[in-house]
């Protein structure tokens, strides 16, 4: 058994990080609900977004469709990678990391995939394979539209300039606090859903259906990398309370069998000093 020092030393760790988790679980809470927010308010003009480009895409002949549209065989796949810039929440970040070797090793294999990492854990993760074009963890520093749109616009410029044939997206979706689902989205190219002609409705277009598309796609595919660097940034602060929660419980039942072990250990000791003396009072008098 570990002498009394010990065990005090290690109670007193333990208690310190209790303390840190604990603290960092109010932290990730605060943060959460900020976040939740902001991805619950952005999800229904997305998504509505999303299919009126769909919808109007469908109705366009093939000739004049979009160069977002544009259908080419696929030779080089470029993967955004959506992590966080720092850990201590589960498996948050390996769970991308695990998606993205997937998809490279089995979907693409035969392909030329390249990763543009948004988050400092996919940099770490696949700069060592060579596979990164670009590190863009900087943009949660100050998660705005406008910073995302930057990267959505060097994602579209290479696209249209045939540097990759096809783009995903794979990020964390949230879902709520203890449940985060891998998405993997096609963003280039536009996929049009198949038109209905029953659905169809006499429109009048003011300018031409082509031009509103044009002017439109840009922004929805703005708005859906951001929607899902938000989404994953929700995830995140979800994923590292729940993480929290668990450590804090982990070492609130660690220091509790500490103290019980320090107890007795500190009552054998004392029972030992006891018949010590005891020993020694019998043998003066004997």
């Amino acid at each position: 058994m570990a002498n009394l020092k010990e065990i005090r030393n290690r109670i007193s760790s333990v208690s310190s990080t209790m303390q840190i988790t604990s603290a960092m679980k109010m932290v990730s809470a605060a943060k959460l609900k900020k976040a939740q927010d902001a991805i619950t308010a952005m999800r229904p003009y997305s998504n509505k977004l999303t299919e009126l480009l769909q919808n109007l895409s469908a109705t366009l002949d093939v000739d004049s469709g979009s160069k977002f549209a544009n259908q080419r065989e696929i030779n080089n796949v470029l993967i955004v990678a959506i992590t966080s810039n720092r850990g201590l929440c589960g498996a948050f970040n390996s769970n991308i990391i695990k998606e993205v070797n997937t998809l490279m090793g089995d979907t693409y294999a035969d392909k030329n995939v390249s990763v543009l990492a948004i988050g400092k854990k996919a940099n770490d993760a696949f700069s060592k394979t060579g596979n990164v074009i670009a590190n863009k963890s900087e943009v949660f520093d100050d998660l705005t539209f406008d910073n995302v749109a930057e990267i959505a616009e060097m994602i579209m410029d290479k696209f249209i300039h045939a540097e990759f044939d096809k783009v995903e997206l794979v990020y964390n979706s949230f879902k709520n606090a203890a449940t985060q689902v891998i998405m993997t989205e096609q963003f280039l190219p536009i996929v049009p859903v198949e038109s209905d002609a029953s659905n169809n409705s006499d429109y009048i277009f003011e300018p031409s259906k082509q031009e509103i598309v044009e002017t439109l796609i840009p922004k929805s595919l703005k708005t859906q990398l951001f929607k899902g660097i938000r989404d994953s940034f929700a995830s995140e602060h979800g994923a590292r309370m729940t993480a929290m929660h668990k450590a804090t419980d982990n070492a609130t039942e660690l220091r509790d069998q500490l103290k019980l072990t320090y107890n007795k250990a500190r009552q054998a000791a004392i029972t030992n000093e006891i018949l010590e003396i005891v020993g020694g009072a019998e043998a003066l008098n004997n």
